[in-house]
């Protein structure tokens, strides 16, 4: 049963007749959308598919399959995210036209990083490795999955980071800043009951007050002439126009106008776009690109601290060089026993980042000290630039796949001793080591399939 202040509020903006139509479609079955990484995966594996007119790699499907059993989703070849979320990326793809190689991009609320990774395939297909993009998730206990995700996705030019947003404020360093805000979760409704659960108009108000906090400390870390885009999966204009409104009057910013097609079901504000369910296939969400004023600024010069990258035994540098690659590309960070792999063309920037912002983790876990030797990280194997002929590659079937996600050991045949690659379907999907007998399972415990 949905709030009543929530459908009179709804009434009183849309008008009786257009709010029913809304609180019908809230009703019925959430649409279920994927998106494709492009790095890995070209054709949609689900047969029926329906593209998303607005995504180069989106689809809706017909029903919603069990992601858990499919290893493609555990090799980060597709996300499921919905359909109306992927606008934020036609307006991203939409601003970069105004923008060069060398783009530098904030995600600020980026959790489960479903718009991070779009960001990431649309910053590629466009400017190949010459972008940075910092995807931030203050809440810690939701920090991890957009770790998980972003490494699944395997682009090594995306960072993370868990900061509040008054962290970044008056380093105006990004060309680019995506803004999904924490919101009172009106257009998801039908998809998560405890939304509905917890939605009060006083939430409302809160929301839209913590969105203006948010704004305030992140714009000044916005180059002049930038690009925010700011998105909510609500209807209300507290959190929407209200907000967007007194962007422009009181930070100084330029509405953004979209072009977009009459069938894709798009519903224009009196500033930005609204998806409702009933006209777009998808769940609620608004969205709104503003560009900031080009007011003169003093350049920010990026002090970085001068230290060198140490290993503490020089000779694993060649042999996890060997399986990257483009081995030239890449600067390599050592902790404790660790070594991460991050694009040397953004070495300056990152070691900023670290500096400044308790950079937790940038480009991807490329080995890791184990006995005598040097071991490649999970990481690793979902990365764009390992070099898979690196390893012996062993291709499992579905149910050995399934397997290895559990974190089984595998009995396989003819395998050759020492560490190899899995693979399925040619995808990577991690790593195991032949001791003879049986090839121990090297899948990151933490992110095994728990129950089939």
């Amino acid at each position: 049963m949905l709030p009543e202040a929530f459908i009179r509020n709804l009434s009183e903006e849309l008008g009786p007749d257009r709010a029913r139509t809304v609180l019908d479609a809230l009703s019925g079955e959430p649409s279920v959308s994927v998106r494709l990484n492009p790095a890995k995966l070209t054709v949609c594996p689900f047969p029926d598919a329906e593209r998303v007119p607005w995504s180069p790699y989106g689809y809706l499907l017909k029903e919603r399959p069990n992601f858990t059993l499919d290893p493609l989703f555990h090799a980060g070849c597709y996300y499921v995210q919905d359909s109306s979320a992927m606008f934020v990326g036609a307006l991203f793809r939409r601003a970069l036209d105004g923008f060069g190689p060398g783009v530098t991009v904030l995600d600020l609320c980026a959790a489960p990083g479903g718009k991070t990774t779009d960001l990431a395939a649309s910053l590629r297909e466009r400017f190949g490795d010459r972008f940075s993009l910092l995807a931030n998730e203050v809440m810690r206990n939701r920090f991890g999955i957009l770790r998980s995700n972003v490494r699944t996705w395997g682009d090594p030019r995306v960072g993370v980071v868990s900061r509040d947003p008054s962290a970044f404020s008056g380093k105006p360093v990004f060309d680019l800043i995506v803004t999904d805000v924490p919101c009172s979760g009106e257009g998801m409704f039908r998809k998560d009951e405890k939304a509905v659960e917890d939605w009060s108009p006083e939430t409302v108000d809160f929301c839209a007050a913590r969105s203006r906090r948010i704004l305030s400390d992140v714009w000044s870390a916005l180059k002049p002439g930038g690009v925010l885009i700011y998105s909510t999966c609500t209807f209300n204009e507290e959190e929407n126009e209200k907000n967007v409104e007194w962007m422009a009057e009181s930070l100084g910013a330029e509405v953004m106008p979209v072009d977009y097609e009459p069938d894709w079901g798009i519903t224009e504000g009196s500033v930005g776009y609204h998806f409702y369910p009933h006209k777009a296939k998808g769940e609620g969400f608004y969205v709104c690109a503003l560009r900031k004023d080009d007011e003169p600024l003093d350049q920010v010069k990026i002090k970085t601290p001068k230290k060198e990258d140490s290993m503490p035994h020089p000779e694993y540098m060649p042999v996890m060089r060997s399986w990257l690659q483009h081995p030239d590309e890449w600067a390599i960070r050592y902790w404790d026993r660790f070594a991460m792999a991050y694009p040397i063309k953004y070495k300056e920037l990152i070691d900023w980042l670290y500096s400044q912002l308790t950079c937790i983790s940038a480009g991807f876990g490329l080995g890791e000290e184990r006995g005598r030797g040097i071991a490649p990280q999970h990481s690793l194997s979902m990365a764009k630039d390992l070099r898979k002929e690196a390893f012996p590659n062993v291709p499992l079937t579905r149910d050995q796949a399934l397997s290895y996600l559990r974190t089984e050991a595998l009995l396989l045949a003819g395998v050759p001793l020492g560490l190899v690659l899995l693979t399925y379907e040619g995808v990577p999907v991690g790593f195991a080591k032949n001791v003879g007998n049986r090839l121990n399972n090297l899948y990151p415990n933490e992110w095994r399939i728990r129950r089939l």
